[in-house]
């Protein structure tokens, strides 16, 4: 447009600032805009558009959204400041996740004597949540209280707004005050107080809201399904999981991936494998969550062989696995006992993948190794893993020599598990249990011994399970 010689004007600068402020928010940010921006800044000021408050607005939004330290000299410069310029930094700092500092600019600007709108304070209440700062929510809400503006009763966004602060920074009896106080609620309203009580760990209360929802004549969305899903999986509830189910194949049927795939992790953790895997087979598009979703809920029920034959199917129809993904095919092949392909896919992790193994895909190769029997390449791989081995994969291994009987390696893993971790009662409990299935009873008065001497107990239950404890 400038080379055509047409003049930007006062409609031109904020479409072109806001364009330059969204471009750090990409999935791949374009690395030339914080030089794109400071030439516009100088064609901006050179034009004489410096007086009109809403380019100077947009122009403080894409400098603090880039988190430039001229963010603050470019606002104080500017000429004229109304609520747009004060809610653009106080937005651009939030978006930013400079949440302190937007609450403190709000706090300047109504001590200041700033009017304020109900987007400033919707702004300003996201900050409140990403900092978890509740003493400030609590404050802005009162401030506005003596102005006489009741933000519950005012918009319906802005109260769910204070909602989501108080419930994001552990008001929950604030966030149930603000909801009953609403006279009226939207889907938006339901689903914060549904991810309010989900999030809290008040599994009953989210099942009540799905029920007022109902009741209200709302109809849930993707939002709703997954908090219910949620509350479901957490509760156990088998019987409502399933009338969720039969409800959902009447309004939404599978047309949402992560709905499904909530579904099928309620169907998995319950022991309905089946369920799930004919829910996977019904989805119209399988993502990556779904695939992995349903390989872990195979393995874990014993379908060790299904599962990687699904991983491989995923791998066939396009689908990049995550580490994630591997994690999980890596478990199946551990229940199943299949050490060959395990290793295979352990293998193709950094050489086709580029993953680097982390812990969890080290243990679980060190818990294939132990159940099939193959303690030496357990150990081995142990010895040269960059990670330091945990508790965890110790206890795989002593588990491996208590299945193949091999009290020798039991008792010299038990010695270097003891400098690890003296307290780890579990390793002398199966380290005495090795030792006396294959007659070693010196050994078991030994392991005793390392027990009384790192002030271990043991105390018998009612159903006569042996628990170590550190003596007190």
């Amino acid at each position: 447009m400038l080379r055509e010689g047409v003049a930007a004007d006062s409609f031109t600068f904020p479409l072109v600032l806001k364009a330059l402020a969204q471009a750090r928010h990409r999935s791949r940010p374009w690395a030339g805009a914080i030089a794109a921006l400071g030439c516009l800044h100088a064609h901006f000021t050179k034009s004489g558009h410096g007086a009109d408050v809403y380019a100077a607005s947009a122009l403080v939004h894409a400098y603090v959204s880039h988190g430039d330290a001229a963010s603050r000299a470019v606002f104080d410069a500017a000429r004229l400041r109304n609520v747009v310029t004060w809610t653009a930094m106080i937005a651009g700092h939030a978006a930013a996740g400079e949440a302190r500092e937007a609450v403190a600019l709000f706090r300047e600007a109504v001590v200041g004597g700033q009017e304020v709108n109900a987007i400033t304070v919707s702004q300003v209440m996201g900050a409140c949540a990403q900092c978890r700062d509740l003493g400030s929510g609590r404050w802005i809400h009162a401030a506005l209280r003596r102005w006489g503006i009741e933000p519950i009763l005012l918009d319906i966004a802005l109260a769910t707004a204070v909602l989501h602060m108080c419930a994001t920074c552990g008001g929950l009896d604030d966030a149930f005050e603000v909801f009953d106080q609403m006279p009226q609620r939207n889907e938006v309203s339901w689903n914060a107080m549904a991810g309010v009580c989900s999030s809290h760990g008040r599994q009953d209360k989210v099942l009540e809201v799905f029920a007022g929802m109902h009741s209200d004549g709302m109809k849930p969305d993707k939002v709703t399904w997954l908090s219910i899903l949620r509350a479901c999986t957490s509760k156990g509830a088998t019987a409502l999981g399933q009338g969720v189910h039969a409800y959902m194949e009447k309004t939404i049927g599978h047309k949402h991936v992560a709905v499904c795939t909530s579904l099928m992790e309620l169907y998995s953790k319950t022991g309905n494998a089946q369920s799930a895997l004919q829910i996977f087979q019904c989805l119209e598009r399988k993502d990556l969550m779904a695939w992995t979703r349903m390989i872990i809920g195979l393995a874990k029920h014993g379908h060790g062989k299904d599962a990687v034959q699904l991983f491989n199917q995923m791998q066939y129809g396009g689908v990049v696995p995550d580490h994630v993904a591997f994690v999980a095919v890596l478990t199946a092949c551990s229940h199943a006992g299949m050490v060959d392909e395990a290793r295979k896919y352990f293998d193709s992790m950094s050489n086709h993948y580029g993953i680097r193994p982390t812990i969890k895909h080290y243990g679980c190769m060190i818990d294939l190794f132990s159940r099939a029997g193959h303690l030496a390449k357990a150990e081995g791989m142990m010895q040269l893993m960059p990670i330091r081995p945990n508790v965890t994969m110790w206890g795989s291994m002593m588990n491996g020599c208590k299945i193949h009987g091999r009290a020798d390696i039991a008792e010299r893993l038990g010695r270097q598990v003891v400098e690890l971790n003296p307290q780890f009662g579990a390793t002398y409990v199966i380290m005495s249990n090795i030792c006396a299935e294959v007659g070693w009873w010196h050994a078991v008065e030994k392991t005793r011994g390392l027990m009384r001497h790192t002030g271990l107990k043991k105390i018998v239950g009612s159903s006569g399970t042996e628990v170590h404890m550190l003596c007190s």
